[in-house]
């Protein structure tokens, strides 16, 4: 979607001397960006997975092959810090080397070689990016010329990394846990599996802690001296990222980076003295609680806009800002920017994740890519709205789990299947594998019965939506959203959703101009939420509504049980 105008931002909100950062001066920056091929940007779920692929891959080598468990998890947690936090590689790769050649002795030749090549080349493409950086920080200072100015609010605590430090704790934790309990799980290989696990989660909550430091420490640095300054204009993405465009792009046509930022609130922390009693007994009391009520009330609603906002799957409008901080791979930045609400003063944001730059050609691809995901939520819609006029009214409309949900919950349980008898197999059943196995197939009880019997059903009150316990009533004034999102098809509404799972290959659809049954669901249930004379017009009956899917579920955990049993 194309802008003409931006929402202005004060003149009095922008610093002295700050330059606009133009296309022109934009491009020079955008030049020195490393290749594709340093990492620069990897989506979350592609590292997770390939993180995970390492780790699965290490505890097999460690179980089966002897590889040491140190060496099989440092091998994952080497990955996920390539893939995601480059900063650590420089000391993850001289131990992952020390370590293989330390184990080349017990592992055959090849398996040792292909291990070095793998962290050389990967350690050799880092530096790549992490030498770029630099020249990224020189551009972006040239560019802001001697433009500074203190960041908003730099007084206000930090709270980059508050997230990360407790998690990074409590997972570290947890494997120091798992390390020290590890000679009690059945057999050798157990333990093995043990200490590969053990080792991997301290790893993970190494790698939060020391990111969260990181973080930590450039905020902090950010807010000590007069940083570099530049004009900018600035867009929330349909799933909230902020994109940053050059000051003359008005077209929002090429975002030069994206960097996740998150609001202070002055007042929303206080030094605890309206929550003192009132001695003189005037009423104070009461007037706090109320105030507090008022102002929980009015933080849920913040929230429910922030999430419909996101559901919305369509792009903010662009808004002129200040960039605090000088933008490169991995930096820290302040965002000063028009609020979409023009009442409102200017919006002040600190990164939560770092600065994440685009190259030229993946910048125009994620704009086609965005306005391509917009065209066809439109063109559902508008079908959805074409084909709901031109059909009999009816009193009550219903959708219901078809082929693809019934083919996710046989996948579901072969893939319980596969790991129960990789577990029963063996000679001796470890008390920690069949406590996994139970576990495993008492979700499965629970998550098959709502793929293979989901019911919706529409009347003029609202919809209905199946459960474990029941048919749920959702009003029509409740309902937040209906959208399709990766495999996944989500119903929200005021203080709850609903959500269910089924392939799909997004490809193959654009390929054949075929529609997944949640894409047309989701845009009908969106065209009847959004007007009212498309809705049914009769009350549904209880048999239309569904009935509760616990019965199944039960029946389910006994079969499961009863295997288990007679299994063992």
């Amino acid at each position: 979607m194309s802008y003409d105008e931006p929402l202005r931002l004060p003149a009095a909100a922008i610093p002295d001397d700050c330059r606009d950062w133009t296309a022109g001066r934009a491009a020079g920056w955008s030049a020195v960006l490393p290749p594709r091929w340093t990492f620069l940007r990897v989506r979350r779920s592609i590292a997770g997975a390939v993180t995970t692929f390492a780790f699965c891959a290490g505890a097999w080598a460690a179980m089966l092959g002897g590889l040491w468990p140190f060496v099989a998890a440092g091998f994952a947690v080497y990955v996920l810090w390539v893939l995601a936090r480059p900063e650590l590689v420089w000391a993850g790769a001289p131990a992952l080397l020390l370590g293989l050649a330390v184990e080349a002795p017990s592992l055959p030749w090849a398996v040792t070689a292909f291990g070095a090549l793998v962290v050389v080349a990967s350690w050799a493409a880092v530096a790549v990016r992490l030498r770029a950086r630099g020249a990224q920080l020189e551009r972006a200072l040239e560019a802001a010329g001697d433009g500074t100015a203190r960041v908003p609010d730099a007084d206000a605590p930090v709270r980059r990394g508050r997230f990360l430090v407790p998690l990074g704790l409590a997972v570290l934790g947890l494997g120091v846990l798992t390390g020290a309990t590890a000679q009690l799980w059945g057999t050798a290989d157990d333990h093995r599996g043990s200490w590969v696990m053990a080792f991997y989660l301290a790893g993970l909550g190494a790698t939060a802690l020391v990111s969260a430091w990181l973080g930590r420490r450039r905020s902090v640095a950010l807010r000590r001296t007069p940083a570099p300054v530049l004009r900018v204009l600035v867009r929330d993405d349909a799933q909230g990222t902020t994109e940053v465009y050059a000051a003359d792009d008005l077209a929002a046509l090429r975002p030069l980076f994206t960097v996740d930022l998150t609001s202070y609130d002055g007042d929303a922390e206080t030094d605890g003295d309206d929550d003192e009693p009132d001695p003189a007994g005037t009423g104070n009391d009461a007037r706090s609680d109320t105030g507090s009520d008022a102002d929980r009330a009015e933080a849920v609603e913040e929230l429910e806009r922030l999430l419909d906002a996101v559901d919305d799957d369509t792009p903010g409008p662009v808004r002129e800002a200040v960039l605090f901080g000088a933008p490169y791979d991995g930096a820290e930045v302040v965002v000063l920017s028009a609020d979409e609400d023009p009442d409102q003063p200017p919006l002040t944001e600190w990164s939560a994740g770092p600065v994440r730059p685009l190259s030229p050609s993946a910048g125009v691809r994620r704009i086609a890519r965005a306005k391509a995901r917009e065209e066809r939520h439109r063109q559902l819609e508008t079908r959805a709205r074409e084909s709901a006029v031109d059909r009999t009214p009816a009193p009550v409309r219903r959708w219901r789990a078809g082929w693809l949900d019934w083919l996710a919950a046989a996948l579901l349980v072969q893939w319980g299947v596969w790991l129960s008898w990789a577990g029963f197999t063996e000679s001796d059943l470890s008390l920690w594998k069949l406590g996994l196995v139970t576990a495993l197939g008492l979700y499965e009880a629970v998550r098959v019965p709502v793929k293979l019997a989901w019911r919706i059903t529409a009347d003029r009150s609202g919809l209905w939506v199946t459960g474990l316990r029941g048919p749920r009533h959702v009003p029509w004034d409740d309902i937040r959203s209906v959208r399709r999102r990766s495999f996944e098809l989500k119903l929200r509404w005021r203080d709850d959703d609903w959500s269910v799972a089924a392939p799909r290959w997004a490809w193959f659809e654009r390929r054949r101009g075929l529609v997944h049954p949640y894409d047309a669901l989701a845009a009908e249930l969106s065209a009847m939420r959004k007007d009212p004379a498309l809705r049914p017009t009769g009350e549904s009956t209880a048999p239309e509504r569904g009935r509760p899917l616990w019965p199944l579920a039960v029946v389910l955990a006994l079969a499961w049980a009863a295997a288990l049993v007679l299994w063992g």
